[in-house]
């Protein structure tokens, strides 16, 4: 079995050496960057253990601002179960709080007990639409007042095909479900495009150094500072797309409100040195 996976992927890396063999040339020739770079965040000094002197504050102490979906997991001991890792609050709020009070349409991939589906619709408030996706038809019983399951596999396109002819409007996307690099991918794909201006896209679980979903991922962030030969011309990735964030084992995406056909660089003073 792991042979022929194996084999698949050097089909499937040949076959996009002949499709792109413009970027495959490009990724090949800082291949000895990425892996100076790998090799030198590998080497970083771990911090003292806790409880040592001069040791900084423990990541997982309370935020001078509260986060109101960490608030909701703390007090959350009863119902329907919610499984996070603890670090991903902040993360939520930090990008998904421009949408609380608003109508929202989210969906979350990875159902399992029903217990987030509740959690987003009690943070994001009573405009809230939530859609979850779960390859497990049980997950069908958590349907609700303002809340819709669709049962399929994030690996299937014929799948995301249906969900975006049903569901029109998406502001957020949540992948916590299949935790596999190609379901990621492929959702990423088929998701990213149909998300509205603004709209946030999120992964979770990308565990491990060189994971495939995260070398994915840096192929999108490189083109962002794409150069079109152009002056402040924008190219259409770069154009749609704000920003890029990683965080431990979380990507983020986040779409521009408005898209930039532009990026323009400016001189503001009176006083210049010669050589420029």
């Amino acid at each position: 079995m792991a042979v022929a996976k194996m084999l698949k992927r050097a089909r499937d890396l040949a076959r996009t050496l002949c499709q792109e063999p413009r970027q495959s040339m490009g990724v090949i020739r800082n291949l000895a960057a990425s892996i100076r770079g790998s090799a030198y965040a590998a080497r970083w000094p771990r911090l003292p253990s806790e409880g040592a002197k001069g040791t900084l504050q423990a990541h997982n102490a309370p935020s001078p601002s509260p986060n109101p979906l960490l608030q909701y997991f703390d007090s959350h001991h009863s119902g329907k179960g919610i499984w996070k890792w603890r670090h991903y609050f902040e993360i939520y709020h930090r990008h998904f709080a421009k949408f609380v009070g608003r109508e929202v349409h989210i969906v979350e991939i990875g159902v399992f007990s029903g217990g987030s589906l509740d959690m987003w619709k009690a943070y994001f408030g009573p405009r809230c639409h939530v859609y979850g996706v779960d390859i497990e038809p049980a997950c069908k019983n958590y349907e609700g007042d303002r809340v819709k399951i669709f049962i399929g596999d994030q690996a299937d396109r014929k799948f995301w095909k249906t969900f975006r002819e049903q569901v029109p409007a998406l502001d957020i996307l949540v992948d916590d479900g299949g935790h596999v690099p190609e379901q990621q991918i492929i959702t990423l794909e088929e998701i990213l495009p149909h998300l509205r201006p603004g709209g946030v896209f999120l992964c979770e679980d990308v565990p491990w150094v060189h994971h495939r979903f995260a070398a994915f991922v840096a192929g999108l962030a490189d083109n962002l500072n794409a150069w079109t030969g152009e002056p402040g011309h924008t190219l259409g990735f770069q154009s749609q797309i704000h920003s890029i964030h990683q965080y431990p084992f979380v990507t983020v995406i986040e779409k521009c409100e408005h898209p930039k056909d532009r990026l323009i660089s400016e001189r503001h003073g009176t006083e210049w040195q010669p050589f420029m």
